[in-house]
């Protein structure tokens, strides 16, 4: 099983920005680049919404349309690690992120929008706040 740890929360004012880093940490990390990776939120009372995914290589990225633009997924394979750039933030992106592996290796593509069902493995996750 692997393990994913994210870093880079915390508080930011309205239109400021933030990067969030997720780890992976395993036994064998040989097959990381062959996982499509995602990062997801979760707000006071809400249910666990996808923000942003990316394809094992890199080449394809998703973004739920109330973060693109503003939003940029990226992974580092040689490092284990994926990224999200977020710029321009807004209080309404006031959440806990986290970070999450698909369940299918090299999957080529998602019937729609990335689900949280489609992803197995689950970071702790890092809360982010926007103030107004």
């Amino acid at each position: 099983q692997v393990q994913l740890v994210e870093s880079g929360g915390g508080l930011v004012q309205a239109g400021g920005s933030l990067r969030l880093s997720c780890a992976a940490f395993r036994r064998t990390l040989s097959t990381f680049p062959i996982y499509s990776m995602g990062w997801f939120r979760q707000a006071p009372g809400k249910e666990r919404e996808f923000v942003a995914a990316i394809s094992g290589t890199g080449s394809t990225t998703y973004y739920t349309n109330s973060v693109r633009g503003r939003f940029t997924i990226s992974r580092d394979n040689a490092k284990n690690t994926v990224f999200l750039q977020m710029n321009s933030l807004k209080p309404e992106d006031t959440a806990v992120y986290y970070c999450a592996r698909d369940k299918i290796p090299l999957r080529q593509d998602y019937s729609g929008s990335p689900l949280t069902g489609d992803f197995g493995s689950w970071g702790q996750g890092t809360q982010v706040t926007v103030s107004s």
